[in-house]
């Protein structure tokens, strides 16, 4: 099969399905994208769908995921920094260096070009993006490489991902009340009414108020964005189209107009969704299953990453004698992102760094792509 309407008929209908699992206990953890990578694999292996490359599939990543990338990055408004808090923001971008070192240390220590392959300096990257901002990172670096259609690569490392970030969900809940029991540190609630507000947004649910006319001026900006990017990038060749598109959806984001726009993350979320079933299509679970060992050389690769992260925040914070929970959700919105950090700042109860949290959580998503294609060309 390969007519496009039925394909789509049944990769939308399995974010439903798996839009639907993910609130069942069991399930909850693993998350709605990879619910959707596993149940699509399953769906081309028994032949329900593609398998192989497709015009459809080709379109989706030509058009759809950049576009997905485009959206959400208009949620960052780089002027809401300054309220982020010094202290939280330096701990941020230590962390975000301590990833780094993490991972050209992790790719030396494992042996990445023989035990991983010819593609393991775009998997670097793809890890250095996703340890400094969250999984939007992880994907742009890998649709820019062309991870992408390296199925069972791509879901390895997904799937290895996903265990971790649960993982040091939990180790960043459980470290700063330890440290604090054992070195207690004064602690501060200087801006509890703005982290108040801003708990009272659903900033960590999917769910938006859509009008036609926000969800038309996303549409035409990020076509009129790909386009424009598209164009750059054949101007200037050794600038790639994926660094050119970022840096427009951040500039725009810098409007206010444009920022507030509502439903990108509903529009956002929906193609990254659409995106991963494909990843999923291109999955040989049976050569997966053969490959078990690569999914724990990676696993193994990302807990050395982020441990040396940890080592390095939890490190330098100690000497200049932060706030544990500072510490801790720093480091959270390096290796989840903005809305993981968000859940530890509730978690720990502390409604004064929820604001902080988003925001450097934010600040993750922006320089993730850059720093980890960089990485990635080092390494190369």
């Amino acid at each position: 099969m390969t007519e496009p309407l039925p394909i789509l008929f049944i990769l939308f209908l399995n974010i439903v399905v798996c839009e639907w699992l993910s609130q069942k206990p069991g399930f909850r953890q693993l998350g709605t994208a990879l619910l959707v990578i596993i149940l699509t694999a399953i769906e081309a292996n028994l032949g329900l769908v593609p398998t192989t490359d497709t015009p459809l599939y080709d379109a989706i990543f030509s058009y759809v995921t950049p576009f997905s990338l485009f959206v959400l990055l208009l949620s960052v408004n780089l002027q809401d920094l300054r309220k982020a808090g010094l202290p939280m923001l330096t701990m941020f971008l230590i962390g975000s260096v301590g990833t780094i070192i993490g991972v050209f240390v992790s790719m030396w220590l494992f042996n990445s070009r023989e035990s991983v392959g010819p593609q393991f300096f775009a998997l670097a990257g793809m890890f250095t993006g996703t340890y400094i901002g969250g999984s939007l990172n992880f994907h742009t670096v890998a649709l820019h490489y062309g991870v992408a259609k390296s199925g069972n690569l791509f879901v390895a490392a997904t799937a290895a991902d996903n265990i971790l970030t649960a993982l040091w969900m939990i180790a960043t809940l459980a470290i700063p009340q330890f440290l604090q029991r054992v070195r207690p540190r004064f602690i501060v609630n200087a801006t509890v009414e703005e982290s108040v507000a801003l708990s009272t947004k659903p900033q960590d649910e999917d769910a938006e108020t859509l009008n036609p006319r926000d969800i038309a001026m996303l549409i035409a900006l990020g076509l009129g964005a790909m386009w424009l990017s598209q164009q750059v990038s054949r101007v200037i060749p050794s600038v790639p189209f994926v660094l050119i598109l970022t840096t427009i959806a951040l500039t725009l984001a810098q409007i206010r107009a444009i920022n507030r726009l509502r439903g990108g993350r509903v529009l956002g979320l929906t193609a990254i969704y659409i995106f991963l079933a494909v990843i999923g299509a291109y999955c040989d679970i049976a050569a997966l299953l053969r490959d078990g060992q690569l999914a724990l050389v990676l696993f193994g690769m990302i807990c050395t990453l982020v441990l040396i992260h940890a080592v390095v925040v939890f490190g330098i914070g100690a000497i200049l004698r932060q706030d544990w929970d500072v510490l801790g959700i720093a480091s959270q919105a390096n290796i989840g992102g903005a809305t993981s950090a968000l859940a530890l700042a509730r978690s720990l109860n502390r409604p004064d760094l929820q604001l902080s949290a988003v925001l450097v959580g934010s600040l993750g998503n922006a320089i993730g792509t850059y720093l980890g294609i960089l990485v990635a060309e080092v390494l190369r």
